[in-house]
């Protein structure tokens, strides 16, 4: 099959920074589905994984990545119940495995859900890793239900990228929160009300922006930036008793102890737990993947793509990456093969 990988960690402007190569159609495992690729998308874990994982070494067979894919149902592993051959799927990998930037990808039924039947296969394809973290550090790890919290207010620090823009639909539409979000360009301002924020405040100088916007403090704050760069930040604007989650992790141990007399919560997300340590509900990922499948087909939540790239290519992983590296792309970029 054909693929896209690397052999060294290179800057994405040297030439061989993606090459294509031929490499083995995988066989699936007992709970396994052997899937057909047809789109991919790319995320900001695609470029750090591409500049870290083989710093001063070559690899002898180049290293496949990518966390996001569609496609269609190839073969089925023994044990698998949950789909068959010719389903069309949606997934966001498994980071100890071999990624979708390639024709074929075998991958966990458990982590797999059913494609948006509503949408294009573009249009799904910068789904799955971006609504599993934001359901994640929505409902798993901060819980909040729209029960006991709807009306309360949410910071979303990052508004215009990825996660950002389905965790302010999820905050919006499903839990019924009061949405702020940061922006500071007109056009990534513009996307975060599309995209259902009530507020957008400018990350350049956040405490007297949230301020202004009538917010003493907030009840919870979603970090998709730089948890060091806004810890004080996030630490003065955060109501007491309130909760904090952040994916981004941080070089520099966090001082937790600035929480304390605020009695506030803290918690980390990574998409990849699951899968990584074959958790007892990591079928969960599974189920929240069908349940935003029927959200977009309800019309309820809406896709986040922005830009389409068209083939699977070194060339256009080369512009995609390019393009997340710079910092400023709002929403999503898939590439359609």
């Amino acid at each position: 099959m054909k693929a896209i990988g690397f052999k060294t960690s290179l800057p994405i402007e040297n030439p061989e920074s993606f090459i294509e190569f031929e490499a083995v159609k995988p066989i699936p495992g007992p709970h396994d589905l052997l899937v057909k690729i047809d789109a991919i998308s790319v995320n900001p874990v695609d470029f750090k994984i591409r500049q870290n994982s083989a710093k001063d070494t070559v690899l002898e067979t180049p290293k496949i990545i990518g966390w996001d894919a569609v496609g269609i149902v190839q073969a089925v592993g023994q044990d698998v119940t949950l789909f068959e051959v010719g389903d069309p799927v949606y997934y966001a990998g498994d980071i100890t495995k071999q990624g979708s930037n390639a024709e074929y990808q075998i991958i966990d039924e458990r982590i797999v859900g059913r494609k948006p039947k509503s949408l294009s296969i573009e249009e799904a394809a910068v789904i799955p890793l971006t609504a599993l973290t934001a359901w994640e550090i929505l409902f798993d790890r901060i819980r909040i239900t729209a029960d006991k919290d709807k009306g309360k207010s949410i910071l979303i620090i990052g508004g215009a990228g990825g996660v950002g823009s389905i965790a302010i639909q999820l905050a919006k539409k499903i839990a019924g929160l009061t949405v702020i979000a940061t922006a500071s360009r007109p056009e990534t301002i513009a996307w975060c009300k599309q995209q259902g924020a009530d507020f957008v405040v400018d990350h350049k100088d956040l405490v007297s922006s949230v301020r202004d916007a009538g917010f003493e403090y907030v009840d919870f704050i979603l970090d998709f930036v730089d948890t060091n760069a806004y810890w004080d930040t996030m630490v003065e604007l955060i109501k007491p008793q309130g909760h904090i989650a952040s994916i981004t992790g941080s070089s520099d141990p966090v001082a937790l102890t600035k929480l304390k007399s605020k009695s506030v919560s803290f918690s980390w997300e990574l998409m990849y737990t699951r899968s990584m340590y074959q958790t007892e509900d990591m079928v969960e990922q599974h189920n929240i993947l069908n349940i935003v499948a029927d959200l977009l087909d309800d019309g309820i939540l809406k896709t986040t793509l922005n830009t389409t790239l068209n083939g699977l290519s070194a060339e256009n992983l080369k512009k995609a990456h390019e393009l997340l590296e710079s910092g400023r792309t709002i929403g999503k970029i898939a590439i359609k093969f």
